[in-house]
């Protein structure tokens, strides 16, 4: 590991302050950014230690949302009450994530920004245009069976990790960002990420400087069915194959409300509006289900290992629609 600067922020301006100057990180459970930098995949100049900022509370909303501090842990987070009750998907996306150790120390905002966990991105002797723009990617005609199958470029085939950023991404959610000027922005998670393109290296809209301070979860969805189905190749300290988070309310007999997001496929946290409308007043059938997934994977495109993801999103995919049409059946 290469030396670099401690800074132990007191404020939250003074950390953005702080990171304003290049080639510096936040740090704050650390989970994913110890073994980055152990690995010199990252080699930041400066760190600075946010842990002990005031950003560990899951307040109240008025408008009957919750407003998730950045430091809270995911352990936290999914033992809350609240998130279990009104936000159940959440909560089972924080549980299906690494493992009991891992969740006591991560955080939201780290959840959010963990980076991809391409073999060939922590292989520093292979080339990686996310790690070192304009390299190459080794992951298109390599070993990817990991690998994305929508959202990709010529540039970068890589998937987003994050269970919890899936949940959040189908909750709509919103991440409240703080500037080094102490002005704030709320950005929706939808636009928080980018895709590859040709700067696969820029994974999200965050500017130099800036601290994601909490993310900002809507009023529930009353008398929804909400669910994280997540195939992965064993039961636990495992990344997605592929993921699906629904919430879906069923009316007399037909899909009056649904949303779905995707993981495991795409290199940010997916979701196609087209496959929800879809849904939306229609009854439920094979028949639909599979057009819905023929929507979502009309421009999905294998790599070679990672051909198999997309029968099983499709799959995956008809399972959480026969499930929630089977509990809407029955209340």
């Amino acid at each position: 590991m290469r030396h670099f600067e401690y800074v132990r922020a007191d404020s939250i301006r003074a950390a953005t302050v702080a990171a304003e100057e290049d080639a510096t990180a936040f740090i704050a459970g650390g989970t994913n950014l110890l073994d980055l930098m152990k690995l010199e995949v990252v080699a930041p100049s400066k760190i600075i230690d946010i842990s002990r900022l005031n950003l560990r509370g899951i307040e109240e909303e008025e408008n009957g949302g919750l407003r998730i501090g950045t430091l809270v842990t995911n352990s936290d987070l999914a033992a809350d009450r609240r998130i279990r009750e009104r936000y159940s998907v959440l909560a089972w996306a924080l549980l299906s994530g690494a493992t009991g150790q891992l969740r006591n120390k991560a955080t939201t905002g780290g959840n959010l920004l963990q980076r991809t966990r391409c073999y060939y991105f922590y292989d520093t002797d292979m080339p990686c245009n996310k790690r070192e723009p304009g390299s190459g990617c080794y992951a298109i005609g390599g070993v990817n069976r990991l690998h994305a199958v929508l959202g990709t470029s010529e540039h970068c085939i890589a998937t987003h990790p994050s269970d919890m950023a899936i949940a959040m991404r189908v909750l709509k959610s919103e991440v409240e960002i703080e500037q080094p000027d102490g002005s704030r922005r709320i950005v929706p998670i939808g636009d928080f990420y980018r895709l590859p393109g040709d700067t696969p290296h820029i994974e999200t809209g965050l500017q130099q400087g800036e601290l994601v301070t909490a993310i900002i979860l809507p009023p529930p969805a009353e008398g929804s069915y909400q669910t994280y189905r997540k195939v992965r190749d064993r039961a636990s300290y495992a990344f997605a194959l592929v993921s699906v988070a629904a919430v879906i309310r069923l009316e007399q007999g037909k899909f009056a409300d649904a949303a779905l997001a995707f993981g495991g496929i795409a290199p940010m946290p997916w979701r196609n509006v087209e496959v929800e409308n879809a849904l939306i007043g229609n009854a439920p059938s094979d028949e639909l289900f599979e057009h819905a997934a023929d929507v979502l994977l009309e421009e999905a495109v294998g790599y070679g290992h990672n051909d198999f993801k997309i029968p099983l999103m499709r799959r995956t995919l008809k399972a959480v629609l026969r499930d929630a049409a089977a509990t809407g059946a029955a209340t």
